[in-house]
């Protein structure tokens, strides 16, 4: 936990870092103290500043060019950012393993996203070349690990989505959306419970399967 003193400091360095240095100094409690320096080592930070760049040739209807550079991106950060998406101010991608942005995602200011998210569309058999094929996301919204905002729809300003949670429809302002939450699936003398060699209790039609193949 932050002592006030660090905390001081943080907000202090939020300030004197505009932009996305610090979106990150203050929603990343790990930036503290003598470890602030160490956002400059983000790959979220990194994707996001050669986005800005790779957009604008975009912009200016330059071949090529603006693709390899987000490629080249993608290979050093694991974020994958289309060059014709179109993101707003302060944005920010914590940890970045992961993340898809596709070609049409518009992403309003102050976004907070976690590893593991996608922007995309709903494939190819679907989506037309050319048409609005992916979400657009409002202001304030934060985005949890691995979720999934899957086609043209609109995540309303100032919404949550939890971790996994997958969006198909349209999520209006101020709204929370989460995923199912795990459970486990036996439980020691419930009915049609077995125990395994290894101590490790699961329903009867389990039984012979591998856990990666449920």
């Amino acid at each position: 936990m932050r002592s006030p003193d660090q905390a001081r400091k943080s907000s202090a360095l939020a300030r004197l870092a505009p932009g996305s240095l610090g979106t990150a100094y203050r929603k990343d409690p790990a930036l503290h103290g003598t470890r602030s320096l160490e956002v400059i080592l983000y790959p979220g930070l990194w994707a996001l500043w050669v986005h800005r760049l790779a957009h604008l040739l975009w912009t200016l209807g330059v071949p090529f060019l603006p693709r390899l550079i987000s490629q080249l991106s993608r290979m050093i950060t694991a974020i994958e950012i289309h060059p014709g998406a179109r993101i707003g101010k302060r944005f920010f991608i914590d940890h970045g393993a992961g993340v898809v942005i596709g070609e049409t995602a518009e992403i309003g200011d102050d976004v907070m996203m976690y590893h593991g998210v996608t922007l995309g569309g709903h494939g190819w058999w679907t989506d037309e070349k050319g048409s609005k094929r992916h979400p657009t996301i409002g202001d304030n919204v934060t985005l949890g690990v691995g979720a999934a905002v899957l086609g043209p729809v609109t995540v309303g300003e100032n919404s949550r989505i939890g971790p996994y949670a997958v969006v198909i429809e349209d999520v209006p302002p101020n709204s929370i959306v989460v995923a199912p939450k795990g459970r486990p699936l036996g439980e020691r003398g419930a009915p049609g419970a077995i125990e395994s060699e290894d101590g490790l209790v699961q329903p009867a039609w389990l039984e012979d399967r591998e856990m990666g193949g449920l």
